[in-house]
């Protein structure tokens, strides 16, 4: 269990905002949002996150209210991961960021490009 620092206690809203800040805790809410998924079709739909760190995810979620997983007496057993209310109330949050994300990616892209040729440049010169 992770022991409270003196920031955390300082600003007790950072123990929230470390969770949603996420980059995959984020990806997650969103992709939950449209209803219930299983862990591989989470991981498929995420492309790049490791099934440790997926799972590392999952669990701080649930243990912060996030989600829920259900198990179903199947053979094999069938899991699926949902958003409980509090998940869900973050949604209308966090789609607003990812539309702003995709309407910019090509600028900051664009950017970042040119900001690492200026420092490449620089380094070189």
């Amino acid at each position: 269990m992770k022991a409270a620092n003196d920031s955390d206690i300082c600003c007790p809203p950072r123990l929230v905002l470390d969770r949603i800040g996420d980059k995959w805790s984020v990806l997650i809410v969103l992709q939950l949002s449209d209803g219930p998924k299983r862990f591989t079709e989470l991981r498929e739909l995420l492309h790049h996150v490791t099934p440790k760190v997926l799972t590392h995810t999952l669990r701080g979620m649930e243990r912060d209210g996030l989600r829920t997983r259900t198990v179903f007496a199947e053979v094999p057993p069938r899991v699926e991961y949902e958003l409980t209310s509090l998940g869900h109330s973050l949604a209308p949050v966090m789609k607003p960021i990812d539309a702003w994300a995709a309407e910019h990616v090509d600028e900051v892209l664009s950017l970042r490009n040119a900001h690492d040729a200026r420092s490449a440049d620089e380094f070189a010169g």
